[in-house]
C-alpha cells in the first residue's frame, strides 16, 4: 500500500471526557442545534472534572487514542464548587509527565464549556481535531499497548 493511501485513510481517534453538568450538556446542545463536529470524537461522560483521573489519558493513549480532551465547567461555576480547580491542577502535573514521555502537549487539552455553549463546544472539538490531524498518528506508546487492544 502506498504512503499517500495510508495517510488519507487514517482518521484520528479522539477521546473527550466531559463533565456531566456543563460540557456534556453543551455537547448535547450542539447536537440538538445540529451543529457539526467530527464524528471521530468519542465522548465519555464523567460526574465532574474533579473525578477525572490523569491515568485515563495515559490509558487512552496506550489504547491508541491520538488526542484526549478534558472539558469541565468554567472556573467558579462548578456544580461541586471547586472540582474544576482540582482538575486543572492534576492536568498541569500530567502535562509535564506527557512531556517526559515524549507525547506532544497539543495532543491533550483542557477546556471549560458551560451547558449553554453548544456553539463553543462544537468549535472546541473542530479546532482540537484539526490540530491532532496536523500532528498525525500518535505512536509514542505503541510499544506499551495492552495486549487486549486491537
Amino acid at each position: 500500500m502506498s504512503e499517500s493511501v495510508t495517510k488519507t485513510s487514517w482518521t484520528p481517534k479522539i477521546v473527550a471526557f466531559c463533565c456531566n453538568w456543563c460540557s456534556y450538556a453543551g455537547a448535547d446542545l450542539a447536537g440538538n442545534n445540529r451543529l457539526e463536529y467530527p464524528a471521530e470524537v468519542k465522548i465519555i461522560r464523567i460526574p465532574c472534572s474533579c473525578r477525572f483521573n490523569p491515568l485515563f489519558i495515559l490509558r487512552a493513549f496506550q489504547r491508541g487514542a491520538d488526542g484526549v480532551i478534558l472539558c469541565g465547567c468554567h472556573p467558579g461555576d462548578c456544580h461541586y464548587s471547586t472540582g474544576n480547580y482540582f482538575a486543572r491542577r492534576r492536568m498541569t502535573l500530567l502535562f509535564s509527565m506527557l512531556d517526559y514521555l515524549g507525547i506532544e502537549k497539543a495532543r491533550t487539552r483542557v477546556e471549560w464549556c458551560s451547558a449553554a455553549e453548544g456553539v463553543r463546544f462544537a468549535g472546541i472539538m473542530n479546532d482540537f481535531v484539526s490540530k491532532v490531524v496536523s500532528l498525525g498518528e500518535n505512536k509514542k506508546l505503541e510499544d506499551v499497548r495492552c495486549k487486549t487492544t486491537k
